[in-house]
């Protein structure tokens, strides 16, 4: 490694003594080349970094297949594919790619590009200033194609504002949804700095080691709490709908807010905040409790659900009206993240199933959506459609880009 942070790889077989090229930006090419090649150096013709810059162009040029990643290389101009780190007239093909994907290592490739994310993010500057969603996700070709994979493939951490995938984890067979997220959720989150950010997830991740978790890396969490936690659900439920109504709280914090569209039409969203069970409720980090009511209508039919949550941020820091703009920003994985892998980047449609192939391809989608919400863009088709018509422009994307943060 030079001194000035750059990295030089080779640009052709290592056996050729080729001449190297030198990656000088100094973040995302030069992440990819300290991700762990599992490949013998005998005979190795491409350097992996130039592979996974290629598929993340192609990627964003839509081309979002191994064969589309091996077409789109094919026909890139030679000086698109010598920036990119590949010899004169030549670039892998499908195969090649399908080998080296099946044997890579997921966590070899997370470990390099979550390092590389989390510097993307600016540092939150308050307590409970920025939301990270868990979630985890699968994908259903896989499932239709491989009976006996499990039900979720990988779980997220989603950074609410800013739209990027801090980490993540390949998740093996589990015959339940939450046997698969429960047994990476404390992986993930510990390769996070929990400082200043709020965990923020549904009732399966109320668990009281993973709140310990949390609170313990110096952050909070905010999660729904459901029958999973009976004798927690229980004692908030309580709470706010006591034996005897003529008793108030002591402590009551309201905030509500109205929406209209997506089909549906008053759509209220009515939150009730409490501090009362702080010194009863033996949880970890607990500050305060909430009901969250909803009422909407669609389709003429009107719709009514009340949850009840939990939360280490205390009033001082999230007031009642603070909770709701969390709870509802946890949705952003669903709207940025998993809509966009699926209908822009057809990872539904994928026809790569067996091996670690899924896994990568999952990562480097997440990856390409994380870059494009970090320079503000959400309108994800249009970009891709505007990249593959600019190549150029898509390979300048990735050999420059250059976090605001680092």
């Amino acid at each position: 490694m030079q001194s000035n942070g750059a990295v030089c790889v080779s640009a052709t077989p290592v056996n050729d003594i080729p001449s190297p090229f030198t990656v000088t930006p100094g973040f995302l090419l030069a992440a990819f080349a300290t991700v762990p090649d599992p490949r013998r150096r005998q005979g190795t013709r491409y350097h992996l970094a130039a592979i996974l810059a290629l598929a993340l162009v192609a990627i964003l040029s839509n081309h979002v297949s191994i064969l589309g990643i091996a077409q789109w290389g094919a026909e890139a101009a030679p000086a698109l594919r010598h920036a990119l780190g590949f010899p004169p007239g030549t670039t892998p093909r499908q195969s090649t790619l399908q080998r080296l994907f099946a044997k890579l290592d997921p966590d070899g490739l997370i470990g390099v590009l979550s390092g590389a994310c989390e510097r993307i993010v600016p540092v939150p500057a308050t307590r409970g200033s920025q939301g990270v969603a868990l979630d985890g996700k699968a994908q259903r070709g896989r499932r239709a194609a491989d009976p006996t994979a499990g039900v979720v493939h990988a779980l997220s951490a989603f950074c609410h504002d800013y739209g990027i995938v801090l980490s993540q984890a390949p998740i093996e067979h589990a015959p339940t949804k939450a046997e698969a997220e429960l047994t990476v959720a404390p992986e993930v989150i510990a390769s996070l700095d929990w400082h200043q950010r709020v965990l923020t997830g549904d009732a399966l991740f109320c668990q009281r080691a993973l709140c310990q978790q949390v609170v313990d890396a110096g952050g909070d969490y905010l999660l729904l709490v459901k029958e999973n936690q009976p004798t927690l659900c229980a004692d908030i439920r309580l709470l706010f709908a006591p034996p005897d109504p003529s008793v108030p709280l002591t402590d009551r914090r309201e905030a509500t807010t109205l929406d209209h569209g997506h089909g549906r039409t008053d759509d209220t969203r009515h939150l009730i905040a409490s501090s009362d069970l702080v010194g009863y409720l033996d949880w970890p980090g607990h500050a305060q409790v909430f009901r969250l009511e909803r009422t909407w209508t669609e389709k003429g039919k009107a719709h009514h659900v009340v949850r009840y949550g939990i939360t280490s941020l205390p009033p001082s820091v999230a007031d009642a009206a603070r909770l709701l703009a969390i709870k509802r920003a946890h949705w952003q994985i669903e709207n940025r993240l998993y809509r966009p892998k699926d209908t822009a980047l057809d990872e539904d449609a994928s026809l790569l199933h067996k091996g670690r192939g899924p896994d990568i391809m999952a990562i480097l989608r997440n990856l390409a959506l994380s870059l494009l919400h970090a320079q503000g863009i959400d309108t994800i088709a249009a970009q891709l459609r505007h990249f593959s018509s600019h190549p150029e422009e898509a390979v300048a994307f990735v050999a420059t880009f250059s976090p605001q943060n680092a």
